[in-house]
């Protein structure tokens, strides 16, 4: 006779749907539970905004906003082209989840309010709420970037920046295609990459007419990869007569009707897949310059920099966030006797990826207080930004993909799977390192400023200056740096900025972090006594240190 599985129990045996030695949800908990971002907060001159941050943080960690980024991924936008009536409407629609996360980014100030913000420390406040409220998704943080990317390059033409800017800068979400000006608040989205050209935006096609108004234009041609296009207003790159030039194309014209921007399709891409990227073609699409005809580089080059400091935050957010979901599985699933987090490989494994989250959120928040100061008119941290945004952008961009699936694997099979949230990450992961220039462009770029612009050279090696003597491997580091970069060449660009940040994350250790997470950085980052992969760190490094500052609530 069969037993009943109350029987089965009754004498010892197991249940077969009984779940042990499976860790709880995660949620909720606090994603600003992070000694690093809080103490680069203060050290930034942001520490004002602390209690907001700690808010934001129980918010992102909370079982709602959770289910807000997974359903923003699970119900994809659409493209809807006609209406029923066969007009032509351009419209994307979105699930209600990705409009409660636009609406809380954008009132909480996370898009354009810190250009209205007089407060110093009011763009180091932005990133650090950007590493935070990325522990929900990233594919939101695209329209609130280009939003706030935006300001400076309209600031090129005074009157087009007075009509939209406060509009930008509101902590207002209206998603509705309306006239702008009549609207509560805007976003602004950018065209530049074309199909022949991608990064090589003067082989574009796109050709602006002037018409009979001053400043006004009409545009012809068609668009490769242009995120967010349900923003208002767009920031777009096209051939005038004398050159490239940069032009502010509204969706909706100022006498309500729709300007052409007729969107192809929607790119299926590997990840990000809450937000609508498209192919827009433009047909007698009214457009305004902004800056002079043929200075269009020169004019989006601000808004490039501000997007690129934004591909840092979202990397650096999606790295802790993986450690923190790797952390708490660690914590709670059991293996060969003893918990995975006290398992000694495990251990460095999770050490060795917290060197690198840590790295990361540090270099974001010396980034937007060197883009805070730099706003104010501080030129040394004018030219420390310049190419230190450039150099970050290419490291911690690139080191996403490998830290992610690092993170993935310490879930083991529980991690392979959709519901538990780290394939998103994972997918996620390599398009920072493409958006605003690819490793090869960001490279060469900092070559470039280093040949063109001497003083960016002087303002990376007085902040290096700043820890010199504190550390033997990074005053060495430093040494190899000058050898290097009198040797630099297109050929050695990659070598030479992966050296450059290495050794910039661990100057910004040596000064600010504990001792056992700055010696095993450099250990292992400068000094070569690291493996090839993570959870190779040495026998002398403090693990227990290092894990316990990493994970949230201290103990490891």
């Amino acid at each position: 006779m069969v037993s009943t599985l109350d029987e089965q129990r009754a004498h010892g045996g197991p249940g077969t749907h009984d779940v042990t030695n499976q860790a709880p949800p995660l949620t909720p908990y606090d994603a600003s539970d992070d000694t690093a971002l809080l103490e680069g907060l203060r050290r930034e001159g942001a520490g004002w905004a602390e209690e907001e941050l700690r808010r934001l943080g129980r918010l992102a960690g909370s079982a709602q906003a959770q289910e807000w980024a997974d359903l923003a991924n699970r119900y994809e936008p659409e493209l809807r082209t006609h209406d029923r009536y066969g007009n032509r409407v351009d419209e994307v629609e979105f699930h209600p989840s990705w409009h409660h996360l636009m609406r809380t980014a954008i009132g909480e100030g996370l898009a354009a309010s810190p250009w209205a913000d007089d407060r110093p420390g009011a763009h180091v406040a932005r990133s650090a709420g950007g590493l935070v409220w990325g522990h929900t998704e990233a594919g939101h943080g695209c329209p609130t970037s280009m939003t706030y990317a935006a300001v400076p390059a309209l600031r090129r033409q005074p009157e087009l920046a007075k009509l939209y800017e406060p509009l930008l800068t509101s902590r207002e979400y209206d998603p509705v295609l309306r006239e702008p000006t009549e609207k509560r608040g805007l976003l602004a989205g950018m065209g530049m990459t074309e199909k022949q050209g991608g990064s090589d935006v003067r082989t574009n096609t796109t050709a602006a007419t002037p018409t009979a108004e001053s400043g006004v234009y009409t545009l012809r041609g068609h668009k490769w990869f242009t995120s967010a296009p349900m923003c208002d207003v767009f920031l777009v790159l096209a051939q005038a007569p004398d050159g490239l030039s940069c032009f502010l194309v509204p969706r909706v014209l100022p006498d309500g009707t729709r300007n052409t921007f007729r969107i192809q399709r929607l790119k299926d891409k590997l990840g990000n897949r809450s937000n609508a990227s498209s192919e827009p073609e433009f047909d007698g699409t009214v457009a305004w310059l902004v800056g002079p005809e043929g200075q269009g580089v020169k004019t989006i080059i601000e808004m490039v920099n501000c997007t690129r400091l934004d591909c840092v935050m979202m990397s650096a957010a999606l790295m802790r966030t993986s450690l923190v979901e790797a952390g708490h599985h660690a914590r709670h699933r059991s293996a060969f006797g003893a918990r995975l987090v006290d398992q000694p490989l495990m251990r460095n494994v999770l050490a060795d990826l917290a060197l690198e989250s840590e790295a990361a959120t540090t270099l974001t928040l010396r980034l937007a207080g060197a883009a805070d100061r730099a706003i104010r008119g501080d030129e040394g941290e004018a030219a420390f930004r310049r190419i230190a945004t450039a150099v970050g952008k290419y490291w911690v961009t690139k080191r996403g993909p490998a830290f992610t699936a690092e993170a993935l694997e310490c879930l083991g099979g529980n991690g392979y799977v959709e519901d538990s949230g780290m394939p998103r990450h994972y997918r996620e992961a390599p398009l920072l390192s493409i958006w605003e220039g690819s490793g090869n462009v960001n490279a060469l770029d900092v070559l470039r400023a280093l040949s063109r612009e001497p003083g960016t050279a002087e303002a990376l090696f007085g902040e290096l200056a700043l820890a010199r003597g504190a550390d033997a491997r990074l005053d060495a580091a430093v040494t190899r740096l000058r050898t290097g970069l009198s040797e630099a060449s297109a050929t050695t660009a990659r070598r030479l900025v992966e050296q450059m940040a290495l050794t910039l994350q661990a100057s910004l250790l040596v000064r600010h972090a504990p001792p056992a997470v700055a010696d095993a950085f450099c250990a292992t980052r400068l000094g070569g006594d690291w493996g090839h992969a993570f959870g190779t760190l040495p026998e002398s490094a403090g693990l227990d240190a290092i894990v316990e500052r990493a994970l949230p609530g201290g103990e490891g």
